[in-house]
């Protein structure tokens, strides 16, 4: 079998069936191959950065490993923030680049790089295949690593060379991998058990094992108040459940006050904290006992010292912390009664201070993220890159189905487009929404040709303010001369304004505005009835007009 042929099968045999990628000339051995492959879809996307974005979704939405082909060393460059992204969210996927052809590597030819230097930084591992009869160990290796707890990106280098090579190469058969068993969980449970004040923190480790339900039950033993990890990634924890408390703040001074009130913490699934920007001291305050459970051995007292460190299959040993409980708290359906009232408060005073917000033209951006989560017709899976009116629509939205909201960690931004484009291809029996800041849509702006070209029906919601409003919000909060002059550099996408419509209608897609919540509101929910993509611009206000 020669190479290009090993490829492809080995590809089929971990279950790909879309390649995402942007062809060059390194990638014309495998593009002349797929000819004859009808079985592999190749997903044409006219930058890497939307390519990557576009197999992140798609690895999300199928629970598979994605498979992307980048080329050379600007292909692997421009696709390095939607590998960070990857990285950071432990999306599986295997990035094959084609480096130049070995016979004058030497020579430093066009397009030839240091593939593996650039992307060692932004994935599990990077190598580079010297030797055809390597290929098929080498790609088995990558599938297996890219999927293994903690699952993300892996780069194999193939010089196009290698790949019309006659050389007759085995492939080697697939290796199932199963994680350990739970470990033994009587001593945490009985910690978690003796709290008067438990928390948990539910972290996107929990979401991406299909572990939510067993980490329900955990909590409804204990009678915890539940948070979700900052800024995460997706559902790991019900947002309409009576104990949910909503998202930590990715700031180490608010986590710390947070947890503060509490005696004992459990934490599933989460990878560290992820401060953003930098509070003095730890995220975690001073005699706080902390069980703690994850897939990665490295993750348990990562950055603080836990009583407790359970590993192994998330599900199981989640599952079997909840059988330890059963009955150790007898006044847990108190405790829920009571926070589920506290918590409901909280929640109406939200709902309350939107709709105050209704009426106002530019929109208010909490009147604008109450009506996309008013609109939204259930099974929806919201895609959200919009920093700002993000936090805003993350404090309104109730979804308890898994996989309904899909975000990245990982903060490259650019993401949004290729990752919603890539969650309706992954799983195409439920609608998806794309909310988007206007300046992190420019950054991924190209990915909205995929989107027609592949007729994939997803409404793509721009918040239309006009600026990097995140920016100058932190340089108020920073009191410097921006601040204080109201003067701020860089940060304003207008004048010119950024024309929607128009841009839309580059890339062959329909494109409505909406100048009101209630515009904005009925505009979301028809996506259920989209047979092809949809820009929806919603204009809301800017720095220094509404909250």
């Amino acid at each position: 079998m020669r190479p290009i042929e090993a490829l492809l099968e080995i590809a089929r045999d971990e279950g790909v069936s879309r390649i995402f990628g942007n062809p060059g000339t390194t990638e014309l051995p495998l593009m002349d191959a797929l000819v004859e492959a009808p079985d592999l879809q190749y997903v044409l996307g006219l930058q890497e950065g939307s390519v990557v974005a576009m197999a992140d979704g798609y690895a999300r939405a199928s629970r598979r490993t994605a498979m992307v082909s980048l080329h050379v060393a600007a292909g692997v460059a421009n696709g390095l923030i939607g590998m960070l992204n990857a990285m950071r969210s432990r999306s599986p996927m295997v990035i094959v680049a084609g480096q130049q052809d070995r016979r004058h590597l030497v020579q430093d030819p066009m397009l030839s790089g240091d593939l593996v230097g650039l992307a060692a930084p932004t994935t599990k591992q990077a190598v580079e295949v010297q030797h055809a009869y390597d290929l098929p160990i080498v790609l088995r290796r990558a599938f297996a690593l890219a999927a293994r707890p903690p699952a993300g990106p892996v780069l194999v280098s193939v010089p196009m060379d290698l790949l019309e090579e006659l050389t007759d190469v085995a492939v080697p058969a697939r290796s199932p991998i199963t994680g350990p068993g739970p470990a033994t969980a009587g001593d945490a449970a009985a910690l978690l058990a003796r709290a008067e004040r438990p928390v948990v923190i539910a972290g996107d480790g929990v979401g991406r094992a299909g572990a939510v339900a067993d980490l329900v039950a955990v909590a409804e033993r204990l009678g915890a108040a539940v948070y979700h990890q900052p800024m995460n990634d997706g559902i790991d924890f019900p947002t309409g459940h009576p104990l949910y408390a909503g998202m930590l703040p990715p700031h180490n001074a608010v986590i710390r006050e947070r947890l503060s009130a509490h005696d004992v913490a459990f934490i599933a699934g989460c990878h560290a904290f992820m401060p953003h920007h930098y509070t003095p001291g730890p995220a975690v305050p001073d005699g706080l006992a902390i069980v703690q459970v994850d897939e990665d051995p490295a993750e348990i007292g990562r950055n603080f010292a836990v009583r407790h460190g359970l590993t192994g299959d998330l599900p199981e040993t989640l599952w079997a912390l909840a059988g330890h409980l059963d009955g150790l708290v007898p006044d847990a359906r108190e405790r829920i009664e009571r926070l589920g009232a506290r918590h409901a408060e909280e929640r109406t005073k939200a709902e309350e201070a939107a709709r105050a917000a209704y009426g106002a033209s530019p929109m208010d951006p909490r009147a604008a993220a109450h009506a996309v989560a008013s609109g939204l017709p259930h099974g929806t899976v919201v895609v959200e890159e919009a920093i700002t009116v993000g936090l805003k629509l993350r404090e309104v939205l109730r979804q308890d189905l898994p996989g309904s909201y899909v975000h990245t960690v990982g903060g490259g931004l650019g993401w949004g487009i290729g990752a919603a484009i890539g969650t309706r291809m992954g799983n195409p029996d439920r609608p998806v929404v794309s909310v988007l800041g206007d300046g992190c849509a420019m950054f991924g702006l190209q990915g909205l040709w995929s989107a027609a070209r592949y007729e994939v029906p997803v409404a793509f919601v721009v918040m239309n303010n006009g600026e990097y409003r995140t920016l100058k919000n932190t340089l108020d909060q920073s009191g410097g001369a921006s601040a204080k002059h109201g003067e701020y550099v860089g940060m304003d996408l207008a004048p010119p304004a950024l024309d929607w419509q128009s841009a839309a209608r580059l890339f062959g897609i329909d494109a409505i505005r909406a100048d009101s919540a209630a515009e904005l509101r009925d505009a979301v929910a028809g996506v259920k009835a989209l047979d092809a993509p949809l820009l929806i611009e919603a204009p809301v206000t800017g720095h220094g007009a509404g909250a």
